[in-house]
């Protein structure tokens, strides 16, 4: 009687942390959960930068987009693209890093000086845009797009929402931005239109490198 009781009680632990296991263990979406990461057509443009409505914004100037269910997209927005320039290199994670929220994760390197952007969320690096550090320039081509840097994993799936910009100040702050950028050379601050113009090609080739590198510690949180 006694073996019978301990062999039940093994097998009740048993199923118990199968059970709890199960629960831990990230879901696989399902085709029908998927959702194909896009760039808006049209988007707005602030301060001569593109700020699509699609993606949400870090006030380190990356952006996040859920790509499937725990599953998000980063990249650089087009006011970080525009001041990184043609860049001759790129760093990015590992897959199977784990990043925190604001934790430093890309590099671009130009003329031998480094500048880093910050997570916009925290999760495990599933996945790295390979493409871009073989072709940099899409950086500055297609920002939220083929430019994109990486996909992040997050168990927590309401976590990538948190301390990110609330979606009715994204436009106040880049043009914030810009201004302050502007401030920096007011010779490029008849280039763009406030609203609607485009951008200069390199909006920060005329900074030297000691304050090209300050600038980006201010604006990109890092």
């Amino acid at each position: 009687m006694t073996v019978l009781l301990l062999v039940l009680t093994f097998a009740t632990f048993i199923v118990i942390d199968l059970v709890l296991n199960r629960k831990k263990a990230p879901k696989i979406a399902t085709e029908t959960e998927l959702q194909p990461v896009m760039a808006e057509s049209d988007p707005e443009v602030v301060g001569g930068f593109a700020v699509p409505s699609n993606v949400r914004y870090h006030p380190g100037h990356t952006w996040v987009q859920r790509e499937r269910k725990n599953v998000n997209r980063v990249g650089a927005d087009a006011f970080a693209a525009a001041f990184a320039g043609p860049v001759d290199r790129i760093e990015l994670p590992k897959p199977g890093q784990w990043v925190r929220q604001g934790q430093k994760v890309a590099s671009f390197i130009r003329n031998g000086e480094k500048i880093e952007l910050v997570s916009p969320v925290e999760g495990e690096v599933v996945e790295i845009n390979s493409t871009l550090l073989t072709n940099p320039t899409l950086l500055r081509e297609e920002p939220y797009g083929k430019g994109w840097m990486m996909n992040v994993f997050s168990p927590d799936e309401d976590s990538p929402a948190r301390n990110l910009l609330p979606v009715n100040l994204v436009r106040s702050w880049m043009q914030e931005a810009a201004d302050r950028l502007f401030a920096l050379q007011p010779q490029l601050a008849g280039a763009t239109a406030a609203d609607g113009g485009e951008p200069v090609a390199d909006p920060a080739a005329a900074l030297d490198a000691k304050t090209w590198k300050k600038a980006a510690e201010e604006f990109f949180l890092s």
